[in-house]
């Protein structure tokens, strides 16, 4: 669930261009905050993919070498992120592996965003820059997507059913990546 300040219907707006400059301005402020926490810090999710509707919800993927839950969640409360307190926000499964992970939600009144916390070379890591290349690459994948969004939010605007419906649909999706990864030599850069 999300915290009571982001309460709200799903809304899937076109792509703003405006979005890479506030991924870097949160890079930024990342970078200078966490000290030599990130190992790398990536513009992943939706807004990552120029052309592509989503919510208006800024992804960062923070890798890190490795997750101390109580240190990092201390670090990240300091500069006013919040951890979010769902059961899932602690390790989820990706390719098989179970993988250790945080997720932060910005400060009160900030810019809405995610920033997802992960082991640098997990296969969660990899699953979100994966999703975002393909994207990237693949029109035809990239406007089905967007459609897929934009109807979504249309019939199931609560974020949590949303979120349901669409992992499964990513799914999908990221079978078809794979096979777009297989097919072109991509790797995790």
């Amino acid at each position: 669930m999300p915290f009571p300040d982001e309460v709200r219907p799903v809304a899937v707006v076109d792509y703003r261009p405006e979005w890479p400059g506030e991924f870097e301005r949160l890079s930024e402020q990342l970078h200078g905050q966490l000290g030599d926490l990130p190992v790398a810090i990536d513009n992943v999710g939706s807004t990552s993919v120029p052309g592509l509707p989503t919510k208006d919800c800024i992804d960062v993927q923070v890798r890190a070498r490795s997750i101390d839950e109580t240190r990092d969640a201390a670090l990240f409360a300091a500069i006013g992120f919040r951890c979010r307190p769902e059961p899932w926000n602690h390790v989820e499964v990706s390719g098989g592996i179970r993988c250790r992970k945080l997720v932060f939600a910005p400060p009160i009144g900030a810019r809405p965003c995610n920033v997802h916390l992960w082991e640098g070379a997990g296969p969660n890591a990899r699953y979100a820059l994966l999703f975002r290349d393909y994207l990237r690459a693949d029109e035809p994948a990239r406007r089905a997507w967007g459609a897929f969004k934009q109807r979504l939010a249309v019939s199931a605007p609560d974020l949590s059913d949303y979120g349901q419906i669409k992992a499964s649909a990513t799914d999908v999706l990221m079978a078809a990546a794979e096979r777009w990864a297989a097919a072109t030599g991509w790797t995790v850069s």
